[in-house]
Protein backbone atom coordinates (compact mmCIF):
# COMPACT_ATOMS: atom_id res chain seq x y z
CA UNK A 1 0.00 0.00 0.00
CA UNK A 2 1.76 3.55 -1.02
CA UNK A 3 1.37 6.24 0.99
CA UNK A 4 -1.17 7.97 -0.28
CA UNK A 5 -3.62 4.86 0.00
CA UNK A 6 -6.42 4.92 2.37
CA UNK A 7 -6.12 2.21 4.77
CA UNK A 8 -9.34 0.33 5.85
CA UNK A 9 -12.01 1.50 6.78
CA UNK A 10 -12.66 0.80 10.58
CA UNK A 11 -15.60 -1.59 11.37
CA UNK A 12 -18.66 -0.28 13.65
CA UNK A 13 -21.48 -2.73 14.55
CA UNK A 14 -24.29 -3.65 17.17
CA UNK A 15 -23.67 -7.17 18.49
CA UNK A 16 -26.65 -9.22 20.84
CA UNK A 17 -25.43 -11.81 23.09
CA UNK A 18 -28.19 -13.64 23.62
CA UNK A 19 -29.23 -17.29 25.70
CA UNK A 20 -31.33 -19.27 28.06
CA UNK A 21 -31.11 -17.64 31.72
CA UNK A 22 -28.27 -18.01 33.52
CA UNK A 23 -25.80 -19.05 30.79
CA UNK A 24 -23.08 -17.63 31.36
CA UNK A 25 -24.56 -14.43 28.86
CA UNK A 26 -23.11 -11.48 31.59
CA UNK A 27 -19.99 -12.89 32.53
CA UNK A 28 -19.26 -13.17 28.81
CA UNK A 29 -19.69 -9.91 28.39
CA UNK A 30 -17.74 -8.45 31.25
CA UNK A 31 -14.83 -11.02 29.32
CA UNK A 32 -14.85 -9.40 26.45
CA UNK A 33 -14.94 -5.60 27.03
CA UNK A 34 -12.81 -6.13 30.03
CA UNK A 35 -14.98 -4.28 32.79
CA UNK A 36 -17.83 -5.25 35.29
CA UNK A 37 -20.41 -3.68 32.81
CA UNK A 38 -23.25 -6.37 33.59
CA UNK A 39 -23.96 -8.24 36.91
CA UNK A 40 -24.02 -11.41 37.31
CA UNK A 41 -24.92 -14.79 40.00
CA UNK A 42 -25.68 -18.28 39.38
CA UNK A 43 -29.67 -17.17 39.98
CA UNK A 44 -31.56 -16.67 36.66
CA UNK A 45 -33.30 -13.48 35.98
CA UNK A 46 -30.10 -11.64 36.84
CA UNK A 47 -29.84 -9.90 34.09
CA UNK A 48 -32.98 -7.20 32.97
CA UNK A 49 -31.98 -4.12 31.71
CA UNK A 50 -30.19 -3.84 27.86
CA UNK A 51 -26.87 -3.18 28.63
CA UNK A 52 -24.53 -2.50 26.49
CA UNK A 53 -20.90 -3.22 26.48
CA UNK A 54 -18.35 -1.21 24.27
CA UNK A 55 -15.04 -2.66 22.72
CA UNK A 56 -12.84 -0.98 20.72
CA UNK A 57 -9.82 -2.50 19.00
CA UNK A 58 -6.98 -0.07 17.93
CA UNK A 59 -4.15 -0.21 15.59
CA UNK A 60 -1.63 2.79 15.11
CA UNK A 61 -4.39 4.48 18.45
CA UNK A 62 -7.03 4.47 15.31
CA UNK A 63 -9.54 2.20 15.75
CA UNK A 64 -9.87 -0.61 13.58
CA UNK A 65 -13.27 -2.10 15.13
CA UNK A 66 -15.69 -1.45 17.63
CA UNK A 67 -18.11 -3.77 19.05
CA UNK A 68 -20.92 -2.69 20.56
CA UNK A 69 -22.52 -5.55 23.18
CA UNK A 70 -26.35 -5.93 24.23
CA UNK A 71 -26.08 -7.89 26.68
CA UNK A 72 -29.52 -9.26 27.21
CA UNK A 73 -31.94 -10.87 29.53
CA UNK A 74 -32.47 -14.78 29.62
CA UNK A 75 -34.97 -15.72 27.25
CA UNK A 76 -38.08 -16.59 29.84
CA UNK A 77 -40.66 -19.28 29.94
CA UNK A 78 -41.47 -19.35 33.66
CA UNK A 79 -42.46 -16.13 35.91
CA UNK A 80 -44.84 -14.67 33.73
CA UNK A 81 -45.15 -11.36 35.63
CA UNK A 82 -45.08 -7.92 32.94
CA UNK A 83 -41.67 -7.86 34.21
CA UNK A 84 -40.97 -10.93 32.44
CA UNK A 85 -42.79 -10.12 29.42
CA UNK A 86 -40.59 -7.19 28.93
CA UNK A 87 -37.57 -8.70 29.64
CA UNK A 88 -38.78 -11.24 26.44
CA UNK A 89 -39.63 -8.01 24.68
CA UNK A 90 -36.27 -6.64 24.79
CA UNK A 91 -34.29 -10.03 23.60
CA UNK A 92 -36.74 -9.96 20.49
CA UNK A 93 -36.15 -6.16 19.97
CA UNK A 94 -32.38 -6.49 20.25
CA UNK A 95 -32.48 -9.76 17.44
CA UNK A 96 -34.18 -7.74 14.92
CA UNK A 97 -31.82 -4.22 15.66
CA UNK A 98 -28.24 -5.73 15.67
CA UNK A 99 -25.70 -6.70 12.79
CA UNK A 100 -24.62 -9.72 14.36
CA UNK A 101 -25.58 -12.10 16.96
CA UNK A 102 -24.02 -14.45 19.63
CA UNK A 103 -25.77 -17.13 20.66
CA UNK A 104 -24.45 -18.56 24.12
CA UNK A 105 -25.01 -22.56 25.01
CA UNK A 106 -23.24 -24.31 27.85
CA UNK A 107 -20.49 -27.47 26.73
CA UNK A 108 -22.81 -29.54 28.50
CA UNK A 109 -25.61 -29.69 25.79
CA UNK A 110 -28.70 -28.55 24.57
CA UNK A 111 -31.66 -27.98 26.39
CA UNK A 112 -35.18 -27.14 25.87
CA UNK A 113 -34.77 -23.44 27.01
CA UNK A 114 -31.43 -23.36 24.16
CA UNK A 115 -34.40 -24.28 21.89
CA UNK A 116 -36.71 -21.69 23.05
CA UNK A 117 -34.11 -19.27 22.09
CA UNK A 118 -32.82 -20.59 18.81
CA UNK A 119 -36.56 -20.59 17.48
CA UNK A 120 -36.25 -16.92 17.98
CA UNK A 121 -32.98 -16.63 15.67
CA UNK A 122 -33.01 -14.92 12.21
CA UNK A 123 -32.38 -17.73 9.67
CA UNK A 124 -31.64 -16.15 6.60
CA UNK A 125 -29.45 -13.19 7.46
CA UNK A 126 -25.91 -15.18 8.07
CA UNK A 127 -25.34 -13.45 11.36
CA UNK A 128 -25.10 -15.62 14.33
CA UNK A 129 -22.20 -17.12 15.97
CA UNK A 130 -22.68 -19.97 18.14
CA UNK A 131 -20.35 -19.76 21.42
CA UNK A 132 -20.36 -22.98 23.58
CA UNK A 133 -19.53 -21.70 27.07
CA UNK A 134 -18.02 -23.43 29.89
CA UNK A 135 -15.99 -25.83 27.77
CA UNK A 136 -12.94 -25.66 29.76
CA UNK A 137 -15.49 -27.63 32.27
CA UNK A 138 -15.71 -30.77 30.14
CA UNK A 139 -13.05 -33.52 31.70
CA UNK A 140 -13.43 -34.94 27.70
CA UNK A 141 -12.72 -32.36 25.13
CA UNK A 142 -13.60 -35.06 22.57
CA UNK A 143 -17.26 -34.18 24.00
CA UNK A 144 -17.04 -31.20 21.89
CA UNK A 145 -16.91 -32.69 19.09
CA UNK A 146 -20.54 -34.52 18.46
CA UNK A 147 -22.08 -30.96 20.64
CA UNK A 148 -20.50 -29.03 17.74
CA UNK A 149 -21.67 -31.64 14.65
CA UNK A 150 -24.90 -31.88 16.17
CA UNK A 151 -25.49 -27.71 16.56
CA UNK A 152 -24.15 -27.23 13.02
CA UNK A 153 -27.55 -29.27 12.03
CA UNK A 154 -29.84 -27.19 14.04
CA UNK A 155 -29.20 -24.02 12.08
CA UNK A 156 -26.63 -22.21 9.96
CA UNK A 157 -25.03 -20.54 12.30
CA UNK A 158 -21.67 -18.14 10.72
CA UNK A 159 -19.31 -19.68 13.19
CA UNK A 160 -19.15 -22.10 16.17
CA UNK A 161 -16.66 -21.27 18.87
CA UNK A 162 -16.42 -23.75 21.93
CA UNK A 163 -15.16 -20.63 24.88
CA UNK A 164 -14.46 -19.93 28.32
CA UNK A 165 -16.01 -16.88 29.30
CA UNK A 166 -14.95 -17.11 33.58
CA UNK A 167 -11.34 -18.14 32.18
CA UNK A 168 -11.09 -15.92 29.12
CA UNK A 169 -10.39 -18.84 27.16
CA UNK A 170 -10.83 -18.68 23.07
CA UNK A 171 -12.28 -14.85 23.38
CA UNK A 172 -9.99 -13.95 20.63
CA UNK A 173 -11.43 -16.55 18.28
CA UNK A 174 -14.95 -15.42 18.72
CA UNK A 175 -14.22 -11.60 18.47
CA UNK A 176 -12.34 -12.64 15.04
CA UNK A 177 -15.32 -14.45 13.86
CA UNK A 178 -18.03 -11.53 15.07
CA UNK A 179 -15.50 -9.02 13.78
CA UNK A 180 -16.47 -10.42 10.16
CA UNK A 181 -19.85 -9.69 10.48
CA UNK A 182 -19.79 -6.42 11.62
CA UNK A 183 -20.56 -3.23 8.75
CA UNK A 184 -18.16 -0.74 7.89
CA UNK A 185 -18.58 2.51 9.86
CA UNK A 186 -16.80 4.92 12.19
CA UNK A 187 -17.21 4.39 15.92
CA UNK A 188 -20.00 5.91 17.63
CA UNK A 189 -18.34 5.85 21.32
CA UNK A 190 -15.43 6.74 22.50
CA UNK A 191 -12.48 4.58 22.73
CA UNK A 192 -11.96 4.45 26.13
CA UNK A 193 -15.81 4.40 27.00
CA UNK A 194 -17.14 1.10 27.73
CA UNK A 195 -20.82 0.98 28.42
CA UNK A 196 -23.67 3.39 27.74
CA UNK A 197 -24.63 3.63 31.26
CA UNK A 198 -24.10 5.98 34.29
CA UNK A 199 -22.68 5.28 37.31
CA UNK A 200 -25.57 5.43 39.07
CA UNK A 201 -27.06 2.29 36.85
CA UNK A 202 -24.10 0.35 37.73
CA UNK A 203 -24.01 1.46 41.40
CA UNK A 204 -27.60 -0.29 41.65
CA UNK A 205 -26.82 -2.99 39.56
CA UNK A 206 -23.91 -3.75 41.59
CA UNK A 207 -25.91 -3.49 45.18
CA UNK A 208 -28.61 -5.92 43.60
CA UNK A 209 -25.97 -8.60 42.47
CA UNK A 210 -24.28 -8.08 45.80
CA UNK A 211 -28.07 -9.59 47.41
CA UNK A 212 -28.37 -11.59 44.53
CA UNK A 213 -25.56 -13.79 45.52
CA UNK A 214 -25.63 -13.33 49.30
CA UNK A 215 -29.30 -14.34 49.15
CA UNK A 216 -29.07 -17.39 46.66
CA UNK A 217 -32.39 -19.27 46.72
CA UNK A 218 -33.98 -17.21 49.78
CA UNK A 219 -33.85 -14.19 47.40
CA UNK A 220 -37.49 -13.01 46.25
CA UNK A 221 -37.73 -12.45 42.57
CA UNK A 222 -39.23 -9.45 43.36
CA UNK A 223 -36.11 -7.22 44.08
CA UNK A 224 -34.79 -4.14 42.77
CA UNK A 225 -32.58 -1.30 43.81
CA UNK A 226 -33.01 2.36 43.65
CA UNK A 227 -30.50 5.44 43.99
CA UNK A 228 -31.93 8.23 46.60
CA UNK A 229 -29.35 10.16 46.85
CA UNK A 230 -26.05 10.69 45.23
CA UNK A 231 -23.25 13.52 46.84
CA UNK A 232 -19.79 13.21 45.55
CA UNK A 233 -16.94 15.63 45.51
CA UNK A 234 -13.35 14.97 45.09
CA UNK A 235 -12.52 13.47 48.33
CA UNK A 236 -15.64 10.32 48.44
CA UNK A 237 -19.23 9.98 47.66
CA UNK A 238 -21.94 9.42 49.91
CA UNK A 239 -24.85 7.31 48.40
CA UNK A 240 -28.28 6.06 50.00
CA UNK A 241 -29.62 3.34 48.15
CA UNK A 242 -33.32 1.25 48.81
CA UNK A 243 -33.72 -2.54 48.31
CA UNK A 244 -37.10 -2.66 46.79
CA UNK A 245 -39.39 -5.87 47.18
CA UNK A 246 -42.73 -6.85 46.52
CA UNK A 247 -43.89 -8.49 49.88
CA UNK A 248 -43.77 -7.90 53.27
CA UNK A 249 -41.99 -10.94 54.79
CA UNK A 250 -39.43 -10.66 51.88
CA UNK A 251 -38.05 -7.30 53.79
CA UNK A 252 -36.61 -9.71 56.38
CA UNK A 253 -35.60 -11.52 54.39
CA UNK A 254 -33.17 -9.11 52.88
CA UNK A 255 -32.36 -7.58 56.54
CA UNK A 256 -31.75 -10.74 58.08
CA UNK A 257 -30.98 -11.34 61.52
CA UNK A 258 -29.74 -8.40 63.80
CA UNK A 259 -29.67 -6.39 60.02
CA UNK A 260 -26.31 -8.65 58.83
CA UNK A 261 -27.44 -9.34 55.60
CA UNK A 262 -28.22 -5.77 54.74
CA UNK A 263 -24.99 -5.10 56.01
CA UNK A 264 -23.05 -7.42 53.97
CA UNK A 265 -24.72 -6.69 50.97
CA UNK A 266 -24.09 -2.69 51.68
CA UNK A 267 -20.26 -3.72 52.75
CA UNK A 268 -19.84 -5.88 49.15
CA UNK A 269 -21.45 -3.40 47.02
CA UNK A 270 -19.45 -0.54 48.60
CA UNK A 271 -16.56 -2.04 47.92
CA UNK A 272 -17.31 -2.49 43.95
CA UNK A 273 -18.63 1.08 43.30
CA UNK A 274 -15.45 2.61 45.04
CA UNK A 275 -13.43 0.44 42.53
CA UNK A 276 -16.35 2.13 39.43
CA UNK A 277 -15.71 5.90 41.01
CA UNK A 278 -12.22 5.37 41.95
CA UNK A 279 -12.96 7.33 45.39
CA UNK A 280 -13.93 6.26 48.92
CA UNK A 281 -17.99 5.97 49.05
CA UNK A 282 -20.42 5.98 51.97
CA UNK A 283 -22.81 3.89 51.01
CA UNK A 284 -26.60 3.96 53.23
CA UNK A 285 -29.15 1.15 52.93
CA UNK A 286 -33.04 0.68 53.02
CA UNK A 287 -35.28 -2.32 52.47
CA UNK A 288 -38.84 -0.73 51.65
CA UNK A 289 -41.97 -2.68 50.39
CA UNK A 290 -43.62 -2.14 46.77
CA UNK A 291 -46.35 -4.62 46.83
CA UNK A 292 -46.67 -6.33 43.18
CA UNK A 293 -44.04 -3.83 41.69
CA UNK A 294 -42.98 -6.55 39.15
CA UNK A 295 -47.16 -6.61 36.80
CA UNK A 296 -47.03 -3.06 37.67
CA UNK A 297 -46.46 -1.04 34.63
CA UNK A 298 -46.15 2.31 36.25
CA UNK A 299 -44.10 0.81 39.06
CA UNK A 300 -42.25 -0.66 36.21
CA UNK A 301 -41.62 2.73 34.17
CA UNK A 302 -40.78 4.21 37.67
CA UNK A 303 -37.23 1.91 38.40
CA UNK A 304 -36.42 1.68 35.07
CA UNK A 305 -37.90 -1.02 33.20
CA UNK A 306 -39.41 -0.17 30.21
Amino acid sequence: MSAAEPGPRARTGFVAIVGRPNVGKSTLLNALVGEHVSITSRKPQTTRHRVLGVLTQTADTQPVRQFIFVDTPGFQRKHKSLLTRRMNETVRAALAEVDAIVFVIDARGWTPEDEAVLELLPRGRGNVVLAINKADQLSDRGALLPLLASSAQRFPFAALVPVSAEKAWQLDDLLAEVGKLLPEGEPLFDADQFTDRSVRFLAAELIREKAFRLLGDELPYGLTVTIDRWDESEGRAVIAATLVVDRDPHKAIVIGAGGAKLREIGRLARIDIERLIGKPVFLETHVRVRRGWSDDAHALKQFGYE
